[in-house]
């Protein structure tokens, strides 16, 4: 009896090893003939998905274009994913004839960089300055005031003081689908260390809610209303006079548009961000030449007239219903001499001509101009000039010091050698209007033989006979060549007296009896009354008829 029930016990022992056990076996062996993946290979795939994922929402999120994040979404298997980040890649680099991909280790480097030094509440590279300095690197020139206060806002915001929250402007010269002589403006409105790009310039302003706080000079002379400009009246932000087109509110809700587009893909070759981060240009791709012209305005402003001009022949035309057309775009930045943006301006330029003038078109030049008012001081202009049916532009940084024009001192404009001289009469003053005449320099001083030398300048502080009550002034041309004066004639001032004791001295040189060669014409100036004189100089050359 004892020993049927030791046999019983242990075949119930076996038969309860056997149960415990058969799961196990049993749902291995279902999972092998369903052909299931183990559960060790599923955690890789589960990696590999996220991987993937991640590249596609966080790497290279603010760089993929729609059409490839749409290819990549419908790749199946994970071969086609690894060739398409390779080719991806592979389309972006600088110098494919390299080992290394130097866009892409850039890239990576500026991911890393957003994120140690725009971290707030979120990590650097999502927000607004990460993503920026993700997709174009590191601006040209930034400006940058962390702790907000007290701000004077230069004369395209309307002047006036007011304080602000902190803000940073970042500068780029040119941004591959973007433009040219970009500005974005950073604001952390919170203090959190959170800059966000503005839509405004009111956005880093902290007083603009607060009545007759931080007015601009019209509000605080009664000529406008705050109210108006934080309602909108007439658009958002300053939109009297010196406010610049690029911070209208269309302007600015485009510029964050196309900033919220991926960079072309062949930016990267063509601009090599992988070496420069910063859309380098190739300043000798478009020539330029420039003049800088000074004209006295009152005490405090002198009229700079910056000239900008290029050879047609090195401009690109293209068809435009039948008219050929080429198109600049012309930008320019001023600094002081303490690095401080002074203003900037932007403007196309558009040369046509028919298919039959196209030959004697490319034989022209195209000529620009901005004046800007601007105090005595010494100041630095960034030139960006860019041919827009090519692509090619050039970048010059141009010194120049604006005179001071002391009281009771003889003195006089810059002597403009001019390709065309005319009065405006009845005419609405445009571009090169200077003085009440169309004034437009010949920046290289080349004239063909027959045409007339334009020969414009200002006199200013001539001493005032008591007799008559006009300025008393002797004026003299004087054409000199090689060093010989070959030609002089007394000008009758008469009746040129247009602004008090300014004196506006215009005429036509005519070059048909000059022979080919080199030339000087100095203007004699003296004041009969204070006794003082000048002789200013100006050289320009006449080239043989072909």
């Amino acid at each position: 009896m004892a020993r049927h029930q030791w046999m019983r016990s242990l075949a119930l022992a076996f038969m309860f090893l056997a149960l415990c056990a058969s799961p196990a076996w049993a749902q291995k062996d279902k999972n092998k003939d369903r052909g299931e993946v183990p559960e060790r290979q599923r955690n890789v795939k589960t990696e590999k998905r996220n991987y993937y994922k991640e590249w596609l929402e966080k790497d290279v999120a603010y760089i993929i274009t729609d059409a490839e994040k749409n290819a990549f979404k419908k790749l199946v298997t994970d071969d086609e994913r690894e060739q398409f980040i390779e080719a991806f890649w592979r389309k972006r680099d600088p110098d494919p004839d390299t080992d290394e991909n130097e866009y892409k280790e850039e890239y990576y480097e500026r991911i890393a960089y957003a994120n140690e030094h725009f971290a707030s509440g979120i990590p650097g590279w999502k927000s607004d300055r990460g993503r920026i300095y993700i997709m174009f690197g590191p601006p040209h020139e930034k400006e940058t005031h962390p702790a907000g206060g007290q701000y004077d806002r230069p004369s395209y915001e309307g002047g006036g003081q007011t304080s602000t929250y902190p803000f940073e402007t970042w500068f780029y010269r040119y941004l591959p689908g973007v433009g040219s002589g970009i500005e974005i403006e950073f604001v952390d409105p919170t203090g959190t260390g959170e800059y966000r790009i503005a839509r405004s310039p009111n956005e880093k302003d902290a007083l603009l809610n607060i009545p007759g706080a931080g007015l601009t000079l019209s509000e605080s002379l009664g000529l406008s209303d705050k109210a108006d400009r934080i309602s909108g009246i007439g658009g958002i932000g300053y939109t009297g006079p010196g406010a610049r087109e690029s911070d209208s509110p269309f302007s600015r809700l485009l510029l964050l548009s196309d900033l919220g587009k991926a960079p072309p893909v062949n930016s990267a070759i063509e601009n090599s961000l992988g070496l420069t981060g910063t859309g380098a240009v190739d300043e000798g791709a478009l020539d330029f030449s420039h003049k800088i012209d000074f004209y006295r305005q009152s005490d405090e402003r002198v009229i700079t007239a910056i000239t900008i001009q290029t050879d047609n022949k090195e401009l690109t035309f293209k068809d435009a219903g039948g008219i050929q057309e080429a198109r600049l775009n012309i930008f320019g930045r001023v600094t002081s001499l303490a690095g401080r943006r002074v203003t900037t301006f932007e403007d196309p330029v558009t040369t046509t001509a028919t298919v039959s003038e196209l030959t004697s078109a490319k034989e022209r030049k195209s000529v620009y101009q901005k004046a800007l008012p601007l105090p005595p001081g010494t100041y630095k202009v960034d030139v960006i000039v860019r041919d827009i049916n090519s692509g090619s532009q050039s970048v010059k940084h141009i010194g120049f010091t604006v005179p001071k024009f002391e009281q009771g001192k003889l003195s006089t404009s810059t002597m403009v050698m001019a390709v065309k001289l005319q009065s405006l009469g009845e005419q609405l003053p445009g571009m090169f209007s200077i003085g009440g005449y169309k004034v437009v320099p010949n920046v290289s001083g080349v004239y063909k033989r027959g045409q007339d030398v334009g020969i414009y300048m200002q006199v200013y502080n001539a001493g005032i006979d008591q007799t008559t009550l006009r300025p008393s002034v002797d004026v003299e041309y004087a054409l000199l060549k090689d060093g010989k004066e070959i030609l002089k004639q007394a000008e009758d001032w008469r009746g040129l007296s247009d602004a008090g004791q300014r004196l506006t001295l215009a005429r036509l040189l005519p070059t048909a009896s000059l022979a080919p060669g080199e030339y000087e014409i100095t203007i004699r100036v003296r004041d009969r009354v204070n006794g003082q004189s000048l002789a200013p100089t100006s050289k320009f050359t006449i080239m043989a008829e072909k």
